[in-house]
């Protein structure tokens, strides 16, 4: 009896290395949508956040930003469509996607009978996090927050800047890979937005990832390395804050993309000392 030897393959046709799988984005959104009464407020909203990035979502007033924010975390649920964090659903596996987020809502409700330490701590021993850890962690937060000295005072007599500041360390706690931040730097004050500029830079330098709602354009160009422009419930850019931007200030920029700047003929009373 005698055995055939293979044929060698052929050289062109050696199988090439595996072809890594892309990264799966920090997270997804694919077709959310959301209405109030009559009013359209989401419309149909698809986007991508890469993961490590420091991603600025920017639009007027009522553009649908807070909403697709509300409906991506968990917070307000979608007629349509659907959010992954890290490939996990947000509405289909909704425990499993909050323990990889941290939020700071807009216009936050807290538990403001609590001292700003124990709404931190409460906010880590929910999460089911060792007393400990939690201890050190609210210590450290606290005092690269600037509230080490507001630590025993009621949140309810905290100023607006501060209770931003302490609903910040709340959603940090737990050390989530994904931050989603309504509007962080409203009434918070210039050096204390420094620190929290320092603290997400740090935080997306290891790996974690921001999202981050502005009216602020110059902060987000300064900022984010990633951008979105939001108007009417839709997408009207997303990429790199270079590609959207298109050689020109991302406010000019969005100004472009958004319209709707009037002319400020008339008003001739204004002049008329």
């Amino acid at each position: 009896m005698t055995f055939q030897q293979p044929h060698p393959q052929a050289p062109g046709n050696q199988p090439g290395p595996p072809v890594p799988a892309p990264p799966v984005p920090a997270l997804s959104l694919r077709g959310l949508a959301k209405r109030f009464g009559g009013k359209i407020a989401v419309d149909g909203i698809s986007l991508d956040v890469p993961a490590g990035s420091f991603f600025g979502i920017v639009g007027p007033n009522g553009a649908g930003k807070t909403t697709t924010l509300s409906m991506a975390t968990g917070l307000l649920r979608p007629e349509f469509g659907t959010a992954f964090v890290h490939g996990v659903d947000v509405w289909k596996q909704p425990l499993e996607a909050k323990k990889l987020m941290g939020i700071l809502p807009d216009g936050v409700r807290l538990f403001d009978r609590l001292t700003g330490e124990q709404l931190v701590s409460y906010a880590g021993l929910l999460r089911g996090m060792d007393k400990a850890v939690v201890a050190e962690r609210v210590k450290e937060l606290l005092a690269a927050l600037d509230l080490s000295a507001d630590a025993g005072t009621l949140v309810v007599d905290y100023s607006a800047g501060m209770t931003k500041k302490i609903a910040l360390a709340s959603a940090l706690i737990h050390a989530p890979r994904l931050l989603v931040l309504d509007e962080p730097f409203e009434s918070v004050d210039p050096v204390s937005a420094a620190n929290i500029r320092d603290i997400l830079d740090r935080y997306v330098a290891s790996g974690g990832t921001v999202i981050v709602s502005s009216h602020v354009m110059d902060l987000v160009q300064r900022m984010c390395d990633h951008v979105a422009v939001v108007a009417a419930g839709r997408v009207l850019a997303a990429g790199t804050v270079e590609e959207v931007r298109a050689g020109e200030s991302l406010e000019d920029r969005f100004v472009q993309l958004v319209g709707g700047r009037n002319q400020t003929e008339g008003l001739e009373w204004l002049r008329t000392f």
